[in-house]
């Protein structure tokens, strides 16, 4: 596959040359594509290099051209793109060649059969083109590693991205009572649509605002800013699970009091195709969707960028091929 970039305003874009297919791959011309904070880190990740590269994981399009060997999918079928690659069965930890995909900020991609799903019939293509990451990294967190059940309790700080939006949807869904924070009570107003049971704001004392609840279950995405406030809410015996860190990586942790507290903390990341399509199966049953904040035409992408990078959204930024 050949790439090549063109000028558009200030924003480069790639227009790909696409070859035929390998035998198990399927070329998918993209309908909508999501924005994830992923997306802006990886500049620094990939460094300066020579080659083109192209962004995006998340997307929904339509099958284009298959493979000699594709047997699940033809050309005009209606797809969802997986982004986590390499990681097909539940197991404990993703395998050692697992790697999130990259090259939805385009007109066409080819990725292997193996990586697309079925687009569900209740989404809309700005639905489908959204959900694939941030809705799997929420159900492993929730379901597979946070074992939430009926009538437990949630906590979950920092309501506004993509996934933490998903996952109070799920929550729900499963029967927990959800509690959520903010720095801004305009945006808790805006996030009653997702049917939280409780909010409070980031700044409180949330040991004292908290202290008539019993918390089953923390899950964490903010990182060294707040991770010891939550774990301070957490009833002793309790599950915490973190999957992202947009503050600090590192800080201090008080050994002593987290195992006589008998917390259980897990880590996670992404999830496992056999996850995914658990996950289908349960928002199509659901009729579950992700919340959407804005749009973007894929020729103003850089717009795309610059709003989500201002951290004032609700739910998921796309753009529309």
């Amino acid at each position: 596959m050949q790439s090549f970039a063109v000028q558009h305003g200030s924003q480069q874009f790639l227009e790909q040359q696409i070859a035929d297919p390998q035998p198990n791959e399927v070329v998918v011309a993209l309908r909508a594509a999501g924005l994830n904070h992923r997306d802006l880190m990886m500049k620094d990740r990939i460094g300066n290099q020579p080659d083109i590269y192209t962004l995006g994981s998340d997307g929904a399009g339509v099958v284009e051209k298959v493979g000699s060997e594709v047997s699940r999918f033809k050309i005009g079928d209606e797809v969802i793109i997986n982004p986590s690659l390499n990681w097909y069965d539940k197991t404990s930890a993703p395998p050692d060649d697992f790697r999130i995909f990259d090259g939805t900020f385009a007109e066409r991609t080819v990725i292997s059969e193996d990586f697309i799903e079925k687009k569900p019939d209740h989404l809309s293509w700005t639905e489908a083109g959204v959900f694939t990451l941030s809705a799997l990294t929420g159900y492993r967190a929730l379901v597979t590693l946070g074992q939430i059940k009926r009538g437990e309790t949630l906590f979950i700080p920092g309501v506004g991205g993509g996934v933490v939006s998903f996952i109070i949807q799920l929550a729900k869904a499963k029967g927990a009572y959800v509690i959520t924070t903010s720095r801004d009570p305009n945006k808790l107003k805006q996030a009653e649509i997702l049917g939280y049971d409780r909010a409070i704001l980031t700044d409180d004392n949330w040991e004292e605002q908290l202290a008539d609840e019993e918390i089953d279950l923390v899950i964490e995405t903010i990182g060294g800013a707040t991770f010891n406030r939550s774990l301070g809410v957490l009833k002793k015996g309790g599950r915490i699970v973190t999957f992202g860190s947009s503050t600090e990586d590192q800080f201090t942790l008080n050994l002593r009091q987290f195992f006589y507290g008998q917390y259980q903390l897990f880590g996670s990341t992404m999830g496992s195709r056999e996850e995914l399509r658990e996950l289908l199966a349960f928002c199509e049953q659901h009729e579950l969707r992700p919340l959407l904040d804005k749009g973007f035409p894929f020729t103003k992408i850089d717009q795309a960028f610059d709003h989500l990078s201002g951290q004032t959204q609700l739910g998921k930024v796309y753009v529309v091929m």
